[in-house]
């Protein structure tokens, strides 16, 4: 009965990150840098917050767009955080993680035919989202630009069938963000034009050298932004994503968010107003952990002639893979977990562009990043 599946869904792989991290997980005494998972535990006011919230019986439906005091918690972050302004009853919407945000954002603005922008490599949760909307991915190579878009790189790929550009900044899988003043060409190039802009700022709390800047402050009656809880608060399993929009926007997703899942987790949404409210600092511990990892693993690899950009945000490295290596990304990586016990992910699974690198994750302690290190670089 196959021959009865949408030919797009028939047409999407599974995500090449999860595909090598299930294929590796077989084999025995691996040392993994592979998936984006912070090793910190979710913080314990949190997890009291969910607990109490259980006892409470704060188990039913809440509004559609989530309980409007943890709308309101959500909005208060974005505006200390990074001088964004939303009305928490009309332009915020607490979804089932960044992906469902992600999804429900592309299924609302993208018909069949439109084109929305990529900055490749990137994260591959993107184009199968837009594919089945019947849309067309462009992918704009970045590997000459320290991974970074550019203004000039957005306009030279804009045609009469753009409707939206993602910028994904901090980036998965590599590690660079977008100064204040990169952000701001950016914005001058897409104001007034017909084209919306997804910004997915999940990593906004992990930056480094600098603080975060999101285009949502230059440009946003045409920013849609997408956040949560899973990286600043070690809350991947909690599934509590976060949307912002202009209200005209805002309204138009929430009806697809409404008919996809009613609701985020009530348990969870207890939890995220804690997270939000009474631990607005609480990544920065994980922030300062990560810089010092983030620093050791540059060293190492810079030290043994491994070409890699410094990343300033999120918890990755994307590391070219040496010339003399007459392979494939997967084939490289798949010696490396098979001969040296260590996995990191092939490039390959990022897009095309990502070709001839991989990326490792050193969202792990530093013992496990000692022993994986010494594995890569024999």
């Amino acid at each position: 009965m196959e021959h009865l599946i949408n030919p797009k869904v028939k047409s999407i792989q599974l995500s090449g990150i999860r595909q090598f991290f299930n294929m590796v997980g077989d084999y025995q005494d691996i040392i993994s840098l592979t998936i984006g998972q912070p090793d910190f535990p979710t913080p314990t006011h949190v997890k009291e917050a969910a607990k109490a919230a259980i006892d409470q019986d704060f188990t039913t439906y809440t509004n559609n767009a989530g309980f409007l005091e943890l709308r309101k918690a959500a909005a208060n972050f974005v505006k200390q955080k990074y001088h964004i302004h939303y009305q928490p009853e009309s332009e915020v919407i607490v979804t089932v993680g960044a992906t469902e945000a992600i999804d429900i954002t592309f299924r609302t603005i993208l018909t069949p035919g439109s084109e929305v922008l990529l900055p490749a490599p990137i994260y591959p949760g993107y184009e199968p989202l837009i594919r089945l909307c019947g849309a067309t991915p462009v992918f704009m190579d970045t590997t000459n630009s320290n991974f970074k878009v550019t203004a000039d790189m957005i306009l030279a790929n804009i045609t009469d069938k753009t409707r939206c550009i993602v910028l994904p900044y901090p980036s998965n899988p590599t590690g660079v963000s977008l100064t204040e003043k990169e952000v701001k060409e950016i914005a001058n190039v897409l104001r007034g034009k017909d084209i919306l802009i997804l910004a997915d700022e999940i990593y906004s709390e992990l930056v480094y050298e600098q603080t975060h800047t999101s285009i949502a402050q230059f440009l946003p009656e045409q920013t849609i932004v997408i956040n949560g809880l899973s990286k600043s608060h070690s809350m991947t399993g909690w599934r509590i994503g976060l949307l912002f929009a202009p209200e005209g926007i805002a309204k138009h997703i929430y009806k697809v968010h409404q008919y996809s899942v009613t609701c985020a987790s009530s348990v969870s949404q207890k939890a995220a107003y804690e997270a939000l409210s009474n631990g607005m600092n609480d990544a920065e511990v994980m922030r300062k952990e990560y810089m010092k990892r983030r620093d050791y693993v540059y060293s190492r690899l810079n030290h043994n002639g491994y070409q890699t950009v410094l990343p300033d945000g999120a918890f990755y490295f994307f590391v070219k893979i040496p010339e003399f290596v007459n392979s494939s990304s997967f084939d490289y990586c798949l010696k490396l977990v098979k001969e040296n016990g260590v996995a990191v992910v092939p490039g390959s699974a990022f897009s095309g562009y990502g070709e001839g690198y991989f990326r490792l994750s050193y969202a792990s302690s530093m013992a496990v990043l000692q022993e994986g290190l010494n594995r890569l670089l024999k």
